[in-house]
């Protein structure tokens, strides 16, 4: 059974970092693209960072940009997202999810995607 689980959320003041992690099971992260997203009460789930197959191309929402970085570790199965500087506007459920490639890039947009874990919840707040 294929399976994607979040893990390493929590409560953390602004200023803060926390590392998420996103293990696969049933199978193998190595051809698929990842991407996390997040959302905020609300219907929006917004793209933060997705990393190609290959682990060579990266892409960061702009509000993260610069505090956020995504990684792989294939021998692991596992994808990570250190979040840095974390401001109260961080604060949603995030979610990690996958897709087949087309390309040697990676996307945002979330009708990409295939498969979704059920999320773990990040809160920034003093």
């Amino acid at each position: 059974q294929l399976q994607l689980v979040e893990s390493g959320g929590g409560l953390v003041q602004p200023g803060g970092s926390l590392r998420l992690s996103c293990a696969a099971s049933g199978f193998t992260l190595n051809s698929y693209a990842i991407g996390w997203f997040r959302q905020s009460p609300g219907p929006v789930r917004e793209g933060v960072s997705c990393i190609s197959s290959g682990g060579g191309s990266r892409t960061y929402a702009g509000s993260v940009k610069g505090r956020f970085t995504i990684s792989r570790d294939n021998a692991k199965n596992t994808v990570y997202l250190q979040m840095n500087s974390l401001k109260p506007d961080d604060t949603a459920v995030y979610y990690c999810a996958v897709y087949r490639p087309r390309n040697s890039v990676c996307s945002l947009r979330r009708d990409e995607y295939d498969y979704w874990g059920q999320g773990t919840q990040v809160t920034v707040s003093s």
